[in-house]
């Protein structure tokens, strides 16, 4: 019996036709392509109003290298909440606050959470593992701080891309030293950096996240005398034994869909309780896509009802 894959969701490929026009972030220097990113991310909304919260709030983090710029979003929900920490996906290279609004509003009023979305330096003025201690101590600093960000002390863990790379290495560490995490959701996460997947091949051209982007991304980040297999790199080679509750979430069209998997059963069999959910017919990216696409809306729904299950049960 041959394997059918489910198309490419209708509305999605209209998207990819208009992306097809532009050039590659590549092909930027690093400055120049984080304008184009952020424009894409903030200008594409297309003037749609931002999902409504209680309140948005910009604080600063201290940090190992001077204070972290974070914003915090609350929902309308009353009584005392968790916290999520979330750290925006992009490469390490490009993203920032407000290319990632859609997305910390969604888990704010999605799963019933306040969310602090964390602006990690980004690469290649500071490389790996800049991005890695900033995260850590946001986390850190959340988790000492959580009963007066959400009022019932407990945290979790979020991030697309590059942030739930983060993510997964934060809940690591979090597991390591002792501290309690309610859960992390992790959204087409790299997990592996050492290697070559199928979906590399399947899926690394032409469906917005591209194989010379990823390479781009991660040299900038990692360069050339790191050992990829690092944990706080490359997760999956980390202890996950013991580690907090996972949502991990795919798609179809997105060359890192094999490495997420593979995170998933990793996680599995370490013992961890995991929740996977994998989204036929979208692509990389699509959490900021629901303005675009019916599909990539629902998929969004339908992966914070899955973490706001594991927050709240």
């Amino acid at each position: 019996m041959t394997y059918a894959m489910p198309p490419l969701d209708s509305q999605i490929a209209d998207l990819l036709t208009l992306i097809a026009k532009g050039r590659p972030l590549e092909s930027y220097d690093p400055p120049s392509a984080r304008a184009l990113y952020r424009a894409l991310a903030v200008e594409g909304r297309g003037g749609e109003p931002l999902m409504a919260v209680k309140s948005v709030e910009d604080i600063q983090i201290p940090g190992p290298a001077g204070d972290i710029g974070a914003r915090v979003y609350r929902p309308a929900t009353e009584g005392e909440l968790p916290t999520i920490v979330m750290f925006h996906g992009g490469g390490w290279v490009v993203g920032d606050l407000d290319s990632h609004e859609n997305q910390a509003r969604s888990l704010a009023n999605l799963c019933d959470a306040v969310v602090v979305s964390v602006d990690y330096r980004l690469a290649p003025e500071h490389r790996f593992p800049a991005a890695y201690d900033d995260a850590l101590a946001a986390a850190r600093w959340a988790g000492d701080n959580a009963a007066t960000l959400g009022g019932d002390g407990r945290i979790a863990v979020a991030g697309d891309s590059a942030g739930g790379n983060l993510s997964a290495a934060v809940a690591q560490v979090f597991n390591a030293e002792g501290r309690e995490l309610a859960g992390q959701m992790l959204i087409y996460p790299a997990t592996d950096m050492t290697g070559g997947y199928p979906s590399y091949a399947e899926n690394g051209h032409g469906y917005f996240l591209e194989l010379p982007t990823m390479k781009w991304f991660s040299d900038n980040y990692v360069g050339s005398d790191v050992d990829r297999a690092d944990p706080r790199l490359s997760p999956i080679k980390g202890d996950l034994k013991g580690v907090a509750p996972a949502v991990v979430v795919t798609a179809e069209f997105d060359p890192l869909r094999d490495e997420g998997v593979a995170y998933a059963k990793a996680l599995e069999s370490a013992g961890v309780q995991t929740t996977y959910h994998h989204c036929d017919g979208l692509i990389h990216g699509f959490f900021d896509m629901g303005h675009h696409s019916q599909a990539a809306q629902r998929a969004v729904e339908e992966t914070c009802a899955l973490f706001r299950t594991v927050l709240h049960g």
